[in-house]
Parts: C-alpha cells; sequence; structure tokens
C-alpha cells in the first residue's frame, strides 16, 4: 500500500517534535506520517526520555508484531490454501485486518479520551501490521499466473484490493455510528 509522506498528519498536540508525532521534528529529519505508526502523545508529568520513548515502542511494535504474525500463521494452518486454489485465507487475513485498522484508528483518534501513547504501536503497527501480509498478497498472485491461472490471479489482485478499502470504511463508519464521540471537559464535542 502507498503511503504519502510528502504531507504533514494531523495528528494531536505535539506533531514535529521529538515524541515521535508526524512530521518533521527540530532535528529536521522525517516523522513517520502513516496513521498507524503515529504514537499519541504521553501525559507531560509521565513522558519518559526520547531514548526510553523509542525503546518502549520498539518493544511494543515488535511484541504487537509477534502476537499478529502468530496469528496469521495460525489462520494458515487452521485454513490451508490448496495450490493454485484461490488463496482464501491470505484474502481474508487481508480484508479482517484492515477492518480492523478502520475500526482501530477511529477509535484511537476520534472516540478514546486519551489512548496510551502505546497503543496504536502496538496494535496498529505490532499486531495489525503483523497480522496482515501483502507481500504475500503480491507472491499469491504471482504464483496464480505461474501456474497459469491468470484469470484467479487478477480476480485475487482486485477482489483484495477492493476487499481491504471497503472494510477499513465499513469498520470506521461502524465504530463512528456506534460509539459516541468524545467530549471536551465542557461537556461538548471534541
Amino acid at each position: 500500500m502507498h503511503h504519502d509522506h510528502d504531507h504533514e498528519p494531523s495528528t494531536p498536540a505535539g506533531s514535529g517534535d521529538d515524541t515521535g508525532h508526524g512530521g518533521g521534528g527540530r532535528d529536521g529529519r522525517a516523522r513517520p506520517v502513516d496513521p498507524d505508526t503515529v504514537v499519541d502523545a504521553w501525559p507531560a508529568r509521565r513522558a519518559p526520555g526520547p531514548r526510553r520513548r523509542q525503546a518502549e515502542i520498539l518493544a511494543a511494535v515488535a511484541l504487537g508484531g509477534v502476537l499478529g504474525a502468530c496469528a496469521r500463521y495460525g489462520a494458515s494452518l487452521l485454513w490451508p490454501t490448496v495450490t493454485g486454489a484461490f488463496p482464501w485465507t491470505t484474502f481474508w487475513v487481508n480484508v479482517t485486518g484492515s477492518a480492523a485498522m478502520g475500526s482501530l484508528i477511529v477509535l484511537l483518534t476520534e472516540r478514546a479520551a486519551a489512548p496510551h501513547p502505546l497503543a496504536r504501536p502496538f496494535l496498529g503497527t505490532g499486531v495489525l501490521g503483523g497480522y496482515t501480509t501483502f507481500s504475500t498478497y503480491a507472491v499469491d498472485a504471482q504464483q496464480l499466473f505461474g501456474s497459469g491461472r491468470a484469470g484467479t490471479a487478477l480476480l485475487y489482485l482486485a477482489a483484495t484490493l477492493v476487499g481491504a478499502l471497503f472494510a477499513v470504511w465499513a469498520a470506521a463508519a461502524t465504530t463512528r455510528l456506534l460509539l459516541p464521540p468524545r467530549t471536551g471537559h465542557d461537556g461538548g464535542r471534541a
């Protein structure tokens, strides 16, 4: 999936500083702009130093990645794909993972009052990044083309793309519908 690195993200206060938010930092280096890699601000009095912060983020991503990759591996064991057949397991892994990402981003950016700073790196980059697999998606398609099943390969490529995009949209819309917006201190919408 393409990620646009040319635009500053819309992030909570602290964008562009060394807290891990998106945009350019004080040192002029680029910061992550993917919504699932942006780190929400630590409460000021509990904020760790920059090195410890990066270590905690790295640990959260690594732990989440292990869990997500294990879940995907488990799915491949439960529902193995026969060679040359439509790769349903990878298809559903990517669609369900995209749906989970749609809900997660709405929950963390629009509904949760004060999400934990490590929630997004752990759940988004780690768990869902390890769970979904667009590299396997590409390899599956290449193998289908290689085995002379071009029609199935094209169907798989298109269905996964459309299914993943629809899943993100539907899950985000459903989450917005089911969960009330967060409110500010005065009881109004934040």
